[in-house]
């Protein structure tokens, strides 16, 4: 397998720098609190609440819908032990990649039915030609073309989460 690159390290942390400053202006006196996706948006998050000057707290939710190269439809998984507390706070829910929009929906869904008073979505990666349900998220770091990406959290059977870029996976 040979990966090549498609996003450099630099442009991810140069655009981590732009959201991290909206965020802050959107949520200046709000009581924040993000979410990250394990394990893919670690990564991600490290970075980016590094460049949030605003007080804000961090949850985790592990949750997966697919394993490997395959992106089929299948049963959301969630793992409620990372679940943070989200009563009355405003939730900046973070994954790794928009796809078909399943996984991210469900998950925003389910934080608004634990009682966060709000719920916007960012997305480091947001692929286009995949997406089966109607979500918008509210951040998107990059828009990428409809290829099987690793690197900067993201992975082929836990692998290649390593990269200090996203790269395109190849045969």
């Amino acid at each position: 397998m040979t990966v090549t690159p498609l996003i450099t390290e630099e442009q991810i942390q140069d655009r981590l720098s732009q959201l991290g400053r909206r965020i802050e202006e959107d949520y200046t006196g709000r009581p924040l609190m993000i979410v990250a996706v394990l394990t893919g948006s670690l990564v991600a998050l490290a970075d980016l609440i590094r460049r949030i000057q605003i007080p804000h707290r961090v949850g985790l939710v592990q949750a997966s819908s697919y394993r490997g190269a395959t992106t089929r439809n299948t049963t959301l998984v969630l793992n409620e032990s990372f679940a943070p507390d989200v009563v009355g706070r405003d939730v900046l829910l973070l994954d790794d990649i928009l796809d078909t929009g399943q996984t991210l929906a469900a998950l925003a869904e389910h934080l608004r039915d634990r009682g966060a008073s709000r719920v916007r979505t960012a997305v480091l990666l947001r692929k286009i030609g995949r997406q089966v349900v109607p979500i918008e998220p509210d951040y998107i770091g990059f828009t990428i073309p409809d290829v099987f990406v690793v690197g900067y959290g993201l992975d082929y059977n836990d692998d290649y989460r390593h990269l200090p870029y996203v790269g395109v996976l190849a045969e």
